[in-house]
């Protein structure tokens, strides 16, 4: 890079801009953080006292998570439109019913990284895999 280029870009205009919108939504993230906290205390204990979780909290925290996942593009540089304020709230859809988990495809148990990486055999099922039955708990 040659001095000339790097003047031109430390002299740009647009760079400092970013860094005054990083620099606010720097902000922005530590109150979402903190916001986001006290959305899953209130779901904790929502949860706790009527035995289901809230819908609307679920929702909000669902579109709060989304906030923060943009915000995080914005400030890694890996999206250059700006979150909200700037633009729309990100809008999350969650089932209808409070209960219903947020996807209907059964969880699978996998193996830990170093074992995949060190299975070379993926054909042959192995011992865990082969008695896994779909959920952590034991049968009575």
């Amino acid at each position: 890079m040659d001095t000339e280029s790097l003047k031109t870009n430390v002299t740009s205009g647009k760079h400092w801009l970013r860094l005054v919108y990083m620099l606010l939504f720097a902000v922005l993230l530590y109150v979402a953080g903190l916001v986001m906290g006290v959305v899953i205390v209130l779901q904790f204990l929502f949860a706790l006292l009527t035995g289901s979780p809230n819908g609307n909290l679920r929702q909000f925290g669902e579109s709060l998570a989304l906030y923060i996942y943009r915000v995080l593009e914005f400030l890694t540089y890996s999206r250059d439109d700006k979150p909200f304020p700037f633009s729309d709230w990100p809008d999350a859809t969650v089932p209808s019913s409070s209960t219903a988990p947020s996807s209907t495809a059964p969880r699978r148990k996998t193996r830990p990284r170093a074992a995949a990486a060190s299975s070379n055999d993926k054909s042959a099922p192995n011992k865990e895999d082969q008695n896994n039955t779909g959920d952590d708990h034991p049968r009575n």
